[in-house]
């Protein structure tokens, strides 16, 4: 089975990506296509830029959503929405097809230094995902990443790493 992973951020430093990183950690015995959204950069959408034709970019993010058979991904919130590196990719791709995640199964995830996990970006992709072709199969929040998790270690609370299990779990079952 082929896995697309990725991080909904462009920072060097992103906690998004750490969680990924340790996610794809139980599945081992999968392919990976661990991608950086920094490689898919694309002028800021718009409707005049649009009428020129679509960026490459937006074609090869299409196009390892299209060669995957599942998608696990973290979304970094900003201002309680999408980053906006995220937010453009996104909108360039669903003019091309509208069901971006072309019924993949996934594992989405948010984290945030914050007490809430990523929760407003998260609540907002359970929303809107499903209707551009994204199957969520589970979700997770890890709130207060800085109090929670480690680089080295991964998630160091118990009681947050036994939930992730689970959902990790029930999603290989379903995949």
């Amino acid at each position: 089975m082929k896995i697309l992973a990725f991080a909904g951020s462009t920072s060097s430093t992103s906690i998004n990506r750490e969680l990924v990183k340790f996610v794809l950690k139980s599945f081992q015995e999968h392919e990976i296509n661990f991608i950086d959204l920094n490689d898919y950069s694309m002028p800021v959408f718009s409707v005049d830029l649009e009428k020129k034709g679509f960026p490459d970019e937006a074609h090869r993010f299409l196009k390892q959503i299209e060669e995957c058979d599942a998608i696990i991904c973290s979304l970094a919130e900003h201002n309680r929405s999408y980053s906006a590196a995220f937010k453009n990719i996104f909108d360039w791709v669903s003019r091309i097809n509208v069901k971006v995640f072309q019924d993949k199964s996934m594992l989405l995830m948010s984290t945030s230094p914050g007490g809430y996990g990523g929760g407003n970006v998260m609540n907002t992709a359970k929303t809107f995902f499903p209707q551009f072709g994204a199957n969520i199969k589970e979700h997770f929040s890890l709130p207060k990443y800085y109090e929670n998790f480690d680089t080295e270690n991964g998630i160091i609370n118990s009681e947050m790493l036994e939930e992730l299990k689970d959902k990790i779990k029930s999603f290989q079952s379903q995949i």
